[in-house]
């Protein structure tokens, strides 16, 4: 894959070109914008999201404790690992929290907020990350390609996105490069005339690299902040899909040379356990720096980002539920542990 010119891990890094004023100056900004009520309005619906998830994880594990507290045994550690696996956090963080708390109360009485304890700090080690801004050009336009499987909420999601960065006071030029499926272009058309975003477009089943070729050139002649390319929401074969998405790298870096600046792979949380293997196909063809978690609202499988953030260490940037623009948030790891494990405050 040697068109690709940082890995995963060095696309979060700080860009040591970045005169660090403006760094700062970014990091501030976004800081400011992502604490406001309207941010934390967003994660009181996203807590609500995680019912169904908390509710398993909370309802679940009362129901191993026969009084307040229980002799961790075998029966009992089966028991909770089947629990935790039924988030769809996967066989390993669950097996994890399981062996920790035979390691800590093996042949000891183990009380129910213990418990939950044990599972919230195992939670939190497993999705801690730096802080995470957007990877910005040191000038020109930042270009972002975003990618997911059909029906995983991506032309929504890049809505949203657009919502965010013109909040930053951002001009946004988006690219319809999703050829193969009018309704993806149709749908994005109407959300760029909503917000007011410039976009280009395509003839159907046309090139998709020729739509990311006019988009990143539209970007720059219109002086755009950002530019946000969609892409075709089919696996295909993996060949397939790393020629297509070569070809998009190869003309986009033609224009500007470190583009793109971030590749964002939008991920169904209602998918449970299938999120997985669309995070191995995209991630090993485009070289994703970042997840998007959508469709946040409802769902009893919310715990899926953690294998994912386990084997892929891949960072995840916003989560998102509900189909209007401002329903996108930045992650925030602790928020989202207390939605999965913290009580309802009435």
């Amino acid at each position: 894959m040697a068109f690709f010119k940082r890995s995963k891990q060095e696309d979060r890094q700080p860009n040591p070109t970045e005169p660090e004023a403006t760094a700062a100056a970014i990091g501030e900004s976004e800081a400011r914008a992502d604490k406001s009520s309207d941010n934390d309005s967003l994660w009181v619906r996203v807590r609500q999201g995680l019912k169904k998830t908390r509710d398993v994880l909370r309802t679940d594990i009362r129901d191993i404790f026969k009084s307040e507290g229980q002799l961790v045994d075998n029966e009992f550690l089966s028991r909770l690992f089947a629990t935790l696996v039924k988030t769809d956090m996967g066989a390993k963080p669950a097996a994890e929290i399981r062996d920790n708390i035979e390691n800590k109360f093996s042949g000891r009485v183990i009380e129910f907020e213990q418990a939950l304890d044990e599972i919230r700090n195992h939670l939190k080690t497993i999705l801690a990350q730096p802080p995470q801004p957007v990877r910005y050009a040191k000038s020109g336009p930042t270009v972002i390609l975003v990618v997911g499987v059909n029906g995983s909420g991506k032309t929504t999601s890049i809505a949203k996105l657009t919502n965010y960065f013109q909040n930053h006071g951002k001009k946004v030029v988006l690219g319809a490069a999703d050829t193969f499926r009018a309704a993806a272009v149709d749908q994005l058309i109407i959300w760029s005339e909503r917000l007011g975003a410039e976009i280009v477009t395509g003839e159907a089943n046309t090139d998709p690299a020729s739509v990311a070729h006019r988009t990143v050139a539209t970007a720059i002649d219109h002086k755009a902040d950002i530019c946000i390319v969609d892409t075709a929401g089919r696996l295909q074969t993996q060949t397939n899909l790393m020629k297509q998405l070569e070809k998009i790298f190869r003309v986009m870096s033609k224009q500007i040379p470190e583009a793109p600046h971030e590749v964002f792979l939008v991920l169904d949380a209602t998918a449970g356990q299938n999120g997985i293997s669309q995070a191995k196909g995209f991630s090993e063809a485009a070289n994703c720096t970042g997840i998007i978690l959508s469709k946040l609202d409802g769902t009893a499988k919310g715990g899926v980002i953690l294998p994912i953030r386990q084997e892929f260490e891949i960072p995840v940037l916003f989560v998102g539920q509900g189909e209007q623009a401002e329903d996108l948030a930045r992650f925030d790891a602790d928020a989202f542990v207390s939605g999965l494990i913290e009580e309802e405050v009435s």
